[in-house]
């Protein structure tokens, strides 16, 4: 692995499939951004329904973002993130896309530019465009239909 992809801040979607992505694809050292707690958190409330199946979903959305509180220290969409997502939603809009469907992709991808950061993502189509921002390391998304 290349020493400037040592490190790396890692998208939401990698956290969710974490468990089935093998480790020597992902940075020695991860960080992931306080918008990715905050997809996490509102993806546990989104489910909907009380049946066993409902259930079973909140309960396994809740470990995900157990885990990320617990294994990292997230780091801020602070000023100079936001001045980076002006530059980011730009170049998307340059690409004939609406910055506002992705947001939050958008912010994750500000806070990988504003540290200097490449961005893992098993999602590399929601950040074309921005190849002179930030570097977006690809991953295949793993078969989880399989692996459960």
């Amino acid at each position: 692995m290349a020493a400037e992809r040592r490190r790396g801040l890692l998208d939401t979607n990698i956290l969710i499939l974490r468990r089935w992505i093998d480790s020597d694809l992902l940075p020695d050292e991860m960080a992931i951004s306080a918008v990715t707690l905050a997809e996490l958190a509102a993806g546990v409330h989104l489910v909907r329904g009380d049946d066993a199946q409902a259930r079973a979903e909140r309960a396994r959305r809740t470990d995900v973002l157990q885990r990320a509180e617990s294994e990292f220290d997230p780091l801020a969409f602070d000023g100079q993130a936001a001045r980076a997502f002006g530059r980011i939603s730009a170049a998307v809009q340059a690409t004939g896309r609406a910055p506002r469907r992705r947001v939050a992709d958008l912010m994750i991808a500000s806070v990988a530019a504003a540290n200097g950061l490449p961005l893992w993502t098993t999602n590399p189509a929601d950040f074309a465009g921005l190849d002179e921002l930030v570097t977006v390391v690809p991953v295949r998304r793993p078969d989880v239909t399989t692996a459960r």
